[in-house]
């Protein structure tokens, strides 16, 4: 059964235990996600990987509940159609008191996953489509509005513009503000360019280049010329995420086509001339399974520096370091 995302009042979670959210609009996806469980219950988060591992221990794990359990909520994330028996067979059981949450990329209509929720009227698809602009501006007033945080609407349209209708970005983008204005630092249109820029935060950008590319000795360099602040580390685990992200499409694209400038020139948005050799390499280095594990290295990184900010630059620089001398192409 599909169902629209404004839609969501519509969804009972006494009737529906299945949902699969799909598509790239990851920020609204999470807000969604929050909105339907409103920490009333517990929540339990998976990677697809980790199941498909030793799926028998999964479904017996969801199913063997104890009777004091509270309702939960199970979360599962970067699914594909290779967990569609897993689901068949859950689909098939009583799941009473859990309710399952797929999270997917992009699915195409051939999809076997799509195609099971879609026709199914008793489980729940909802497809995510990136936001317009207009949806972003009224996102992020609202933002700076609960926060106290004054900024001019043309200040407001230039992060819009920045964030290609991608709701998680501009989430990112306000929450760097926000940081930065908690020290008592006035914002401006040169600070905001600065945060929401990565090709003006040379060092930075130089730093995440040099860490995909791997190479090491560029990295102590850069990690011994600049005095990165705690600051800084949110802005490095942000950018970081969207290079990675972008990488992964690339490598996809490679691993199909094994024509490296053909890769390059079919990237969107386009890359600029000096970034196409280091990002040669970088995609040489990596596989789409490697940077989608180092993706999510970096989510538990960023949450660890939240937890313990004071621990900011040594969480962050042993990442980059572990990063630099993975082996990736194995």
């Amino acid at each position: 059964m599909i169902i629209k995302s404004f839609e969501i009042n519509k969804i009972n979670l006494d009737l529906n235990n299945l949902f699969l959210f799909y598509g790239k609009n990851n920020g609204y996806k999470d807000e969604f996600t929050k909105n339907i469980i409103k920490n009333k219950y517990d929540t339990v988060n998976y990677d697809e990987k980790e199941i498909l591992e030793n799926e028998n221990n999964f479904i017996e794990n969801i199913l063997s509940k104890s009777l004091f359990e509270k309702k939960k909520f199970i979360v599962i994330k970067r699914t594909t159609d290779k967990i569609l028996k897993v689901i068949e067979t859950l689909h098939l059981k009583n799941l009473e008191d859990i309710t399952i949450i797929l999270n997917s990329d992009n699915l195409e209509k051939k999809s076997k996953l799509r195609s099971l929720f879609e026709k199914d009227k008793k489980i729940v698809c909802v497809p995510f489509y990136p936001d317009n602009n207009q949806t972003l501006s009224k996102l992020a007033y609202n933002f700076l509005r609960e926060k106290k945080i004054s900024i001019s609407p043309s200040n407001i349209n230039l992060i819009v513009g920045k964030c290609n209708g991608d709701r998680e970005t501009l989430i990112n983008e306000l929450q760097k503000i926000e940081y930065f204005t908690k020290n008592g630092k006035k914002i401006n249109t040169e600070s905001i360019s600065k945060l929401i820029n990565l090709s003006e935060n040379h060092s930075i950008s130089e730093l995440i280049d040099n860490c995909l590319a791997q190479n090491k000795k560029k990295i102590i360099s850069i990690l011994n010329e600049n005095n990165f602040s705690n600051e800084d580390c949110i802005m490095i685990t942000r950018s970081f995420m969207l290079k990675a992200k972008k990488l992964l499409e690339l490598s996809k694209i490679f691993e199909t086509n094994k024509n490296l400038d053909l890769t390059i020139s079919s990237a969107k948005p386009p890359i600029f001339w000096k970034e196409k050799e280091i990002t040669k390499q970088q995609i040489q280095k990596w596989k789409p399974k490697n940077i989608k594990n180092m993706i999510y290295a970096l989510s538990e990184t960023e949450l660890q520096i939240k937890k313990n900010i004071n621990n900011s630059i040594n969480l962050i620089t042993d990442f980059i370091l572990l990063q630099s001398s993975s082996t990736t192409n194995n």
